[in-house]
């Protein structure tokens, strides 16, 4: 063993050895007082109010709805549009054939075969098509009850044969070109087709005349009578258009569908609504 063996260390290595010491037990102390700190301020967290974990379990808080995913704008479906072709124009059966001094009847002797007596007043004996005759008597029932009056039939149907004697006796007493304006000739009346009336008042009040549309009874039925399916053939305006002057007794049948359509659109002519050609004289 060496001589400073058996003396122990010298002061400076002592001095050496306890700062090292020192220094090594600052570095624990320091070191224990970090991980204090973080373990108690950990818990302070987790103890605060409202704090939210990082747990995989489930979550007591409130969560927020999905939102709906937006939609593609709802496209409103098309309007019903009135079949203009649900019955034809041409054939003398159907209840929207068009008949005037450019569109004659085919065949122009043609007789309805469904004619039935109309059980309504009259003038003279009326006999109409079978849907006609039912929705006159609707028509004459629903004047009596909202106003306390009364209508009568003055003209119905007629035949080609007694279409000639009426037109005949206006030539005779107006002239061709008077006859032409007020009457039909055989073979273009609608008075022929079975669905045509001409009513009155009852008792008899400006009869066939155009002061009936100054009558509380004509009055009425222009506003009134397309509830009941019936069209005021030969408006005052339209002269040029339908090539008879002013009848405001003069009412055709074409069912209420069309006659609420041409209602509701303001159309007043058959000539109009179906697009064809105005006839203010024969061809």
């Amino acid at each position: 063993m060496s001589e400073p063996s058996r003396r122990g260390a010298s002061p400076r290595v002592r001095r050496r050895r306890a700062l090292v010491a020192a220094g090594g037990l600052l570095v624990i102390v320091l070191l224990a007082a970090a991980a204090i700190h973080g373990l108690t301020g950990r818990d302070a967290t987790l103890a605060a109010p409202g704090h939210r974990t990082s747990s995989s379990g489930p979550s007591t808080a409130a969560t927020e709805p999905p939102r709906p995913s937006p939609s593609a704008t709802p496209v409103a479906a098309p309007a019903p549009t009135f079949d203009r072709e649900a019955h034809s124009i041409d054939d003398p059966n159907s209840i929207w054939v068009v008949v005037d001094k450019l569109r004659p009847l085919t065949p122009t002797d043609y007789i309805p075969n469904d004619l039935v007596e109309v059980p309504v007043a009259f003038a003279n004996p009326p006999a109409l098509r079978h849907e006609a005759s039912g929705a006159v008597v609707a028509l004459f029932a629903a004047f009596t009850a909202e106003t306390g009056l009364a209508l009568q039939s003055q003209s119905a149907y007629r035949s080609f044969e007694a279409q000639t004697r009426v037109y005949n006796g206006d030539i005779a007493t107006l002239g061709q070109t008077g006859a032409d304006l007020s009457t039909a000739r055989p073979g273009t009346s609608e008075h022929q087709t079975g669905l045509t009336i001409d009513i009155s008042a009852q008792p008899g009040q400006c009869s066939l005349s155009a002061c009936f549309g100054d009558t509380p009874h004509g009055q009425w039925l222009a506003v009134n009578a397309w509830r009941f399916g019936f069209l005021l053939r030969y408006p005052a305006d339209k002269v040029e258009i339908t090539g008879y002057e002013f009848e405001p007794w003069h009412f055709r049948y074409i069912g209420i569908p069309l006659a609420t359509e041409m209602h509701d659109t303001g159309v007043s002519t058959l000539e109009e609504f179906f697009g064809l050609p105005a006839a203010p004289s024969y061809g």
